[in-house]
């Protein structure tokens, strides 16, 4: 992460990356609204949910990482990302928040790579491969998890983090 800050945190790198989530929320909350009422199959309709819970999450993971960053003037390191989710009772927004990010992430794809696939891979159909690249999904939301609450034991949180958990 240190090393790779003096990119991401270029004033121009980083304004064109906030440019493209800028773009891919107002993007995504137009088709959203332009197409939830015409979808029929279960693919079309966790694309579409999918799609707005990313949106949502991205709007509100921004804005926390900004806010942490230029108001509490904290290093928006590992410790930022994990102080909520290993802290009682805050852990119960940020397990769900978290969690349906990285399922979103993978349905959205699931959904994309079965809308776009029109023949058998391995002797799978489109829908088996979806559903395959659902459950990757899952296990890797379980080890993810397990590695941010040290082995679901929970992670020592730094005191100059303490502001983000209320101590």
């Amino acid at each position: 992460m240190e090393s790779l800050r003096v990119v991401y945190r270029n004033p121009v790198i980083e304004g064109v990356l906030l440019l493209a989530v800028i773009i891919q929320i107002i993007s995504g909350l137009s088709l959203f609204f332009k197409k939830r009422k015409s979808l029929t199959g279960f693919y079309d309709k966790l694309q579409l949910w999918t799609g707005m819970y990313m949106a949502f999450f991205l709007l509100i993971h921004v804005g926390a990482v900004l806010t942490g960053r230029f108001i509490l003037k904290l290093d928006t390191n590992f410790y930022f990302g994990v102080a909520g989710l290993n802290t009682f009772p805050f852990n119960l927004f940020f397990i769900p928040y978290y969690g349906l990010a990285v399922l979103s992430f993978f349905g959205h794809v699931a959904s994309i790579h079965f809308q776009k696939m029109k023949k058998n891979i391995f002797g799978l159909s489109p829908r088996k491969q979806a559903g395959i690249i659902l459950w990757i999904g899952c296990i890797y939301l379980v080890i993810t998890f397990y590695g941010l609450t040290n082995g679901f034991q929970g992670i020592e949180i730094p005191s100059a983090y303490h502001v983000l958990i209320g101590k």
